[in-house]
């Protein structure tokens, strides 16, 4: 009897088949992950997708809402930080307290009339008056005398700088328009400064400080407490001579043409 010829393997059990099948198993590991990730994240109802809801396109590259809120955050430090610093170069007792008060007012003076540049290039509206945390720490400052005055304006100043700073940080990180890139860099190296400043005073609590940053860091917000006891409010805000001029009022921002 003739010997039988060798059976070919067909379908997947054939050499060809084998490699076919080893390929395609290879793509879907590949490809799994990637729509696992997908279904696990829900891309399309991400915070991408909110932001570019709230981007509008501007010759200086896209503006977010973060951009817009930086601008306006920017523009409120000045309006009370500046008064501030102006009280302190009145009232401070010592010379450390007074030079800080010269530097928030030479700082946020500059800043301010880049934050104004800045906005009326972009169409963005500015505030001409703090917010009312703003007023009341104000209030605070105006209230209090000698040391009680030095140690309030040392703490409060530089809680609300602690905050600010991380602001920067992420806005100067994620920011696609080149003048809030700018603006950052400008922020960052004046809230830098007044930072240090303040911290030469020899009045600032670090352990309360690191209290009041992490509370307001917590998912439940609390508002800052500097001294617990030691401030006295008044019972209607002050009403200081803002020297920030006021913001100018333009048209929105173009479609980059």
């Amino acid at each position: 009897m003739r010997p039988r010829p060798p059976i070919k393997g067909r379908g997947i059990f054939s050499g060809t088949g084998l490699i076919i099948t080893g390929l395609a198993a290879t793509l879907a590991a590949l490809l799994f992950p990637v729509w696992s990730y997908a279904d696990r994240t829900g891309i399309a109802g991400t915070g991408a997708d909110v932001l570019n809801a709230q981007t509008v396109t501007t010759q200086y590259g896209p503006l977010s809402q973060a951009d817009r809120d930086f601008v306006t955050k920017v523009r409120l430090a000045g309006l009370w930080e500046l008064p501030a610093g102006q009280l302190a170069e009145t009232k401070g007792t010592t010379e450390a307290v007074r030079a800080a008060g010269e530097h928030l007012v030479a700082g946020h003076t500059s800043l301010d009339a880049h934050v104004r540049t800045v906005a009326t290039r972009l169409g963005l509206p500015l505030p001409n008056q703090p917010n009312e945390q703003q007023q009341q720490w104000l209030a605070t400052l105006s209230a209090a005398q000698g040391q009680d005055f030095d140690r309030e304006f040392a703490n409060i100043l530089r809680l609300a700088h602690g905050r600010v700073f991380s602001v920067v940080a992420q806005v100067r990180a994620s920011t696609q328009n080149s003048l809030i890139r700018d603006l950052a860099d400008d922020a960052n190296t004046t809230v830098l400064d007044h930072i240090k400043v303040l911290e030469a005073t020899g009045y600032v609590d670090f352990a309360a400080l690191a209290r009041d940053l992490a509370a307001a860091a917590s998912p439940v917000p609390s508002p800052p407490v500097v001294q617990p006891g030691s401030a006295t409010p008044i019972a209607s805000p002050p009403s200081p001579t803002y020297s920030l001029p006021p913001a100018a009022s333009s048209p929105p921002p173009g479609d980059g043409s």
